[in-house]
C-alpha cells in the first residue's frame, strides 16, 4: 500500500500515460491488489485489475464450495456482494472521461458460470475495472489514492471479508440454486420437459425490466396436470408438470400464453431467490424457434419442410443471404436439431404462419404440387418418432394442432385449465394431411472452413464486442442475435465470441463437424475454465449454451462449408472469390 500511495503521490498531474507504473501487484493488510493493465488514455476502457484473498482472509466454510453447483452459486453470490459494495463505496464520476468509475461485470436474475469472481479452493479472486482519475489528460493522484486505498479496501471488506457474518444468507442461495439444478435433473424421469411450482411469479416488471411484476397473480397448476418433485433443501413441492410430447398452451389474448412461455424457455437457467422463476426449470436443451427474416442460413438440410423449390433450388443444403420466415424458421428447427435440442419451443405470434398450418380452402386453392412448405402441424408429431423432440407450443389463432397435441392447457387470467379432453372432442373427425416430405433424420456433416472462423479485422487486428445481447462485432461481421431468444446476459454473447475464435484456432482445422467442434472448445472451458479462451485475463466473460453457441455460427453471413474430403466449398452465405475468406 504505501508503495502504491509514493508511486501515485510521484506522477500526480504528470501526463496520463505515468498511471502505466502503477502496473503490478500491491499487498493490503486484508489482500492483494494486482494491476494487471493500466488503461493509456481517461477515455479508454477503464483499467482491469484483480484482488486475491487468501483461504485463511476470507475463511469460507468449505461445504460452501464442496460441489462445481454450489461453487458456481458461492461465486454469482459474492460477486453480487461486491457489486452492491461498489455502488455503496465508490464515489463515482470524477473528471474526464470513465474517470472514477469502478465496476465488477454486471449481475441479471440468472445465476450463471462466469469469470468475474472464482473460488479456489478457498481462495478468492475478483476481476474489476477502475477508471484512474484525470484532469483532463493528467493524472489526479488525490482522486486515485481515494479510490484505491480507501474505498477498494471498503469494498473488500463490507462485500467478502465480512462474508461470515451472512453466511445464512449464502446458505439460502447456494440451497435455492441447488434445489433448481435437482429439480431439472429430475425433469427426464418424471417424463417432464418442464415443471413450474405452484407460487411462481412469471410476469415480468417490463419489457426491458427482468425483475418480477409487484403484485401478479402467483401460478397454480391444475390438479389433473400437477405433479410433486423432491427438492435436497426445500423439501417436496407442487406444480404444473409439462409432460414429454406435444403440448398446446392456448388462451385469449392477454391472458398469459406468452409469458409462460417466456417462464419455460428461461427455465433452461437457474434465477436467483426472489426472482418469481427460481422454481420453474426446463430441459436444459429446450430451445425456442421463431421466425427469423433476412437472416443468413449456410449449407442447412430443410428439406423435411420446404421441398421442390421453383428454379430448383436445392434444399438439402440450402443458402441464403435473406431467408424468409418460413425458410428461416425451417433452418432454425433443423440447426436446433442438430445441436441436441429435446425441446423445441415455438410462439404462433413470432412464427411465419404459412410455416404453422395450411387450411382446407388454401389447400384446395392452391394446389400440392404447387406449394413447397410442409407446415408444422403436419411435421409435429414426426419431431418425436424421428428424433425423441418434445414440443411446447403457443398457440391463440388456429385448431389445426388440437388433433396433433398430447396436452392442452388454456390459461385464463394467469390461470392455467387442463383443456385437453375438450380440445380432442373438438379435433374429432378431422382429416389426417397426407405427408410426403423426407424423414427428419440425421443428415450430413456441416464442416467450416477455418479462415471464416477467424475474428481479424486488419492485419494483426482482431475484434470482438458484445452489443448487449443484440448482436455480437466478429472481425468485420455484425452477428444479429436479437431473436436468439435465450441468451440473457452480453457476458455470454462476448464469452461466444471467444469460443469461436478458440474453436477456429484449436479444432477446425481437424475438418470435424460443426456442432462437434464447438463442443469441444465448450469441452475446454469445462475442464480449464474461461482464462483457456481469452488472449489476457477477463472479468466479464459467462458460459454459454451450446445451442446459443451453435445459433450464432449459424447466423454468421461469412460463414463457409466445405467437404471433408476434397476441401471443396460446397456451401457459402456470402460468396468471395476461391481462396478469399469472407470476414
Amino acid at each position: 500500500m504505501d508503495r502504491l500511495a509514493s508511486l501515485l503521490g510521484r506522477m500526480d498531474r504528470r501526463g496520463y500515460k505515468a498511471y502505466k507504473q502503477i502496473q503490478g501487484d500491491y499487498r493490503f493488510p486484508d489482500f492483494v491488489l494486482r494491476i494487471d493493465h493500466v488503461q493509456g488514455d481517461p477515455f479508454a476502457d477503464p483499467s482491469r485489475c484483480r484482488v486475491f484473498i487468501d483461504p485463511p482472509g476470507i475463511a469460507l466454510p468449505q461445504d460452501l464450495f464442496q460441489n462445481p453447483v454450489r461453487r458456481i452459486a458461492l461465486e454469482d453470490f459474492l460477486g453480487r456482494r461486491f457489486a452492491a459494495a461498489i455502488e455503496t463505496h465508490v464515489r463515482g464520476h470524477r473528471g474526464a472521461g470513465k474517470s472514477g468509475e469502478m465496476s465488477i461485470a454486471p449481475y441479471g436474475q440468472q445465476v450463471l458460470e462466469r469469470n468475474a469472481l472464482l473460488v479456489r479452493k478457498g481462495e478468492v479472486e475478483v476481476r474489476f475495472r477502475v477508471g484512474l482519475p484525470a484532469d483532463g489528460r493528467s493524472v489526479n493522484a488525490r482522486q486515485a489514492k481515494t479510490m484505491l486505498l480507501d474505498e477498494l479496501p471498503r469494498v473488500v471488506e463490507t462485500s467478502l471479508l465480512s462474508v461470515r457474518g451472512d453466511l445464512a444468507g449464502a446458505q439460502r442461495h447456494l440451497d435455492s440454486v441447488e434445489d433448481q439444478q435437482c429439480l431439472r435433473a429430475r425433469l427426464h424421469a418424471e417424463g417432464l420437459v418442464a415443471f413450474i411450482a405452484d407460487g411462481s411469479i412469471l410476469p415480468r416488471s417490463s419489457g426491458v425490466d427482468d425483475r418480477p411484476l409487484q403484485g401478479a397473480i402467483p401460478f397454480r397448476a391444475p390438479d389433473s396436470l400437477a405433479v410433486q418433485l423432491d427438492r435436497p433443501h426445500g423439501g417436496p413441492i407442487r406444480g404444473l408438470g409439462i409432460p414429454r410430447g406435444v403440448t398446446l398452451i392456448v388462451g385469449g389474448g392477454f391472458h398469459g400464453k406468452s409469458t409462460l412461455l417466456h417462464a419455460v424457455e428461461r427455465g433452461v437457467y437457474d434465477h436467483i431467490p426472489g426472482d418469481g422463476r427460481e422454481r420453474v426449470v426446463a430441459d436444459p436443451s429446450a430451445f425456442k424457434v421463431r421466425a427469423e427474416d433476412g437472416r443468413a442460413i449456410t449449407g442447412v438440410d430443410i428439406s423435411p419442410f420446404i421441398n421442390n423449390l421453383p428454379q430448383a433450388r436445392d434444399t438439402r443444403r440450402f443458402t441464403t443471404q435473406n431467408a424468409s420466415g418460413s425458410t428461416s424458421q425451417a433452418a432454425s428447427i433443423m440447426e436446433a436439431l442438430a445441436a441436441g435440442a429435446r425441446t423445441l419451443l415455438i410462439d404462433e405470434d413470432t412464427s411465419a404462419t404459412n410455416f404453422m398450418i395450411r387450411d382446407a380452402r388454401m389447400r384446395a386453392l392452391v394446389a400440392k404440387d404447387k406449394e413447397p412448405i410442409t407446415p408444422l402441424v403436419q411435421r409435429i408429431r414426426d419431431l418425436e418418432r424421428d428424433n425423441g423432440v418434445s414440443v411446447i407450443l403457443v398457440m391463440g389463432g388456429s385448431s389445426d394442432f388440437f388433433a396433433t397435441a398430447d396436452t392442452v392447457i388454456m390459461l385464463d387470467n394467469y390461470i392455467p385449465r387442463d383443456v385437453t379432453a375438450k380440445a380432442k372432442t373438438l379435433a374429432q373427425g378431422a382429416t389426417p394431411l397426407e405427408l410426403d416430405s423426407p424423414a427428419m433424420t440425421q443428415r450430413e456433416a456441416r464442416i467450416p472452413r477455418p479462415q471464416c472462423l477467424s475474428p481479424r479485422y486488419r492485419e494483426g487486428r482482431e475484434k470482438i464486442q458484445a452489443f448487449a445481447t443484440r448482436a455480437l462485432r466478429y472481425g468485420r461481421q455484425e452477428i444479429d442475435l436479437s431473436r436468439v431468444e435465450q441468451l440473457v446476459d452480453s457476458a455470454q454473447v462476448r464469452c461466444i465470441g471467444y469460443l469461436i475464435r478458440h474453436y477456429g484456432e484449436r479444432f477446425a482445422a481437424e475438418q470435424l463437424d460443426l456442432v462437434e467442434g464447438l463442443g469441444k472448445a465448450l469441452d475446454d472451458v469445462a475442464s480449464q475454465g474461461l482464462d483457456r479462451i481469452t488472449p489476457f485475463v477477463m472479468g466479464n466473460l459467462a458460459v454459454p449454451r451450446l445451442q446459443e453457441l451453435v445459433a450464432t455460427v449459424n447466423r454468421m453471413r461469412g460463414l463457409e462449408l466445405t467437404e471433408s474430403e476434397s476441401g471443396r466449398i460446397i456451401g457459402r452465405a456470402n460468396p468471395q472469390p476461391e481462396g478469399k475468406c469472407n470476414e
